[in-house]
């Protein structure tokens, strides 16, 4: 029997494969487990969930017999992997870290995590992260690096996966989940989807309960999910929010008013990324969406916003303080200069930041009114090689450092834009078969979601799934 989980299947073509097999939600539950086991799939998980996950998957094969199973439970018997930054009763929260080891285990399920059972998710396991959640690339160096599958068939060399929610990413794209639960601070689910060749949603922040999920930055930190398409993307975040978006679909992509920001999210665009996003655009422009240059100078000014610290670092500090005064040794040293950022901010200094983002939020807004989405590329390089930027022992610590923290910003930067927005926004495939994974990222100021899904799925129909 050919197998039943493969890389390309979504939520609605797993459920046909699996019914045409005449297989059972048990059979394709074990086959995900036994190759989440496989060296293709090493450090995806940092922990398996055989006897939950099996026992979620027979109780949707019960169901099935029975009758359909109900529309309370969409991702009945279905592999779904969690973010080792959830909450999962009865065991530690790692968070990426060696620091979390020996913390007090968890008293309860995430709130995220309650909903996915609810659902009928067969949860398989926890993935691995960047420590912390505090980077784009995705490399760990306390629990290794999953290699990102879909840039790698391309030339053969070991690529990141995008951070921080890495496993996940992977876990999609090898076919061992049909979602992956994550969370998107900067882009930790925008960047690895786009370099991963996958739909990612990072919804408006209030739209999903942020409870027992480790946080980042409080003021920026949003859980959310990426899967193979935008219809399960909304599937999965009608069950993390409780209710799902109020879509209406359009007849294409006639009419459609995009912006594209001639301010900061187009520089420095790699070749590949370039070709992807331009021919985009040109298709979409064909099929009647009208695409407008606009000068969004309001970009320029996130920089001179965050000078005193970042939110991240001042956020990140509040929660690490009393451990990182005493082990910081423990931290991966490039996570551990990011926090130490925001040891010093004042108090005074950090309010002004928030009343200077407030204001650009209001003055972005006003910019966006009019159009239906802004469309820029989610990354704007292909996914770098791992041994380019897996840190090395002196004396080519620096540089490698220097490399990292280049393709960390870089990584970051158009996706930031829109968790300082507090905004919604998807990231698509873009690229042909064969090439670069390249993301096209379409965003709406935040409440917009149901809004931008619309614009998403036309989108999605026109340039398809990207190879």
């Amino acid at each position: 029997m050919p197998a039943l989980s493969t890389p390309s299947a979504t939520i609605t073509a797993l459920r046909q494969r699996v019914d045409r097999a005449g297989a059972s939600h048990e059979a394709l539950v074990t086959e995900v487990l036994e190759r989440a086991r496989a060296p293709e799939a090493a450090h995806v998980f940092t922990k398996l969930y055989d006897a939950t996950a099996l026992a979620a998957a027979r109780a949707a094969d019960e169901a099935r017999r029975g009758a359909t199973p109900p529309a309370s439970q969409p991702l009945a018997g279905l592999p779904v992997s969690v973010k080792d930054l959830f909450d999962v009763a009865g065991e530690t929260t790692l968070a990426g870290s060696i620091v979390r080891r020996g913390a007090p285990p968890a008293a309860a399920d995430a709130p995220a995590v309650q909903r996915l059972r609810a659902a009928g998710a067969a949860i398989v396991g926890k993935t691995n992260m960047t420590e912390f959640a505090f980077s784009g690339v995705g490399i760990n160096p306390h629990y290794g690096t999953p290699c990102n599958p879909a840039a790698t068939a391309v030339d053969g060399t070991a690529r990141v996966p995008g951070g921080s929610s890495s496993g996940a990413a992977v876990s999609v794209a090898l076919g061992l989940a049909v979602a992956g639960l994550g969370s998107d601070t900067g882009g930790s689910i925008r960047i690895p989807a786009a370099l991963c060749g996958l739909v990612g949603f990072k919804n408006t922040q209030a739209r999903t309960p942020l409870a027992g999920a480790y946080p980042l930055a409080h003021s920026l930190d949003t859980v959310c999910a990426m899967t193979r398409s935008v219809a399960d993307c909304l599937l999965v975040d009608g069950v993390l929010a409780g209710a799902p978006l109020q879509v209406a679909r359009r007849d294409g992509v006639r009419g459609l008013r995009l912006a594209v920001p001639r301010t900061l999210m187009l520089d420095a665009l790699e070749p590949p990324v370039a070709r992807a996003f331009e021919r985009a655009l040109a298709r979409l422009a064909a099929a009647g969406a009208v695409v407008e240059e606009i000068p969004l100078a309001e970009l320029a000014e996130i920089a001179s916003i965050n000078a005193p610290g970042g939110f991240s670092p001042v956020e990140a500090y509040a929660t690490h303080r009393e451990t990182f005064a005493t082990r910081r040794a423990d931290y991966d040293p490039r996570v551990a200069a990011r926090v130490a950022l925001g040891e010093k901010v004042l108090a005074a200094d950090y309010i002004v930041m928030q009343r200077r983002r407030a204001d650009w939020i209001e003055r972005v807004r006003a910019r966006l009114a009019g159009f239906d989405a802004l469309a820029c590329p989610t990354v704007p390089i292909v996914a770098p090689p791992i041994d380019a930027l897996v840190r090395r022992p002196p004396p080519d610590e620096a540089a490698s450092d220097e490399a990292f923290f280049k393709a960390n910003g870089l990584l970051l930067r158009n996706t930031f834009a829109i968790n300082f927005l507090d905004g919604c926004s998807f990231s698509l495939p873009c690229h042909e078969p064969g090439e670069w994974p390249v993301g096209l990222m379409l965003s709406a100021p935040g409440g917009y979601d149901a809004a931008l899904a619309g614009v998403a799925l036309a989108v999605e129909g026109l340039l398809g799934g990207g190879g």
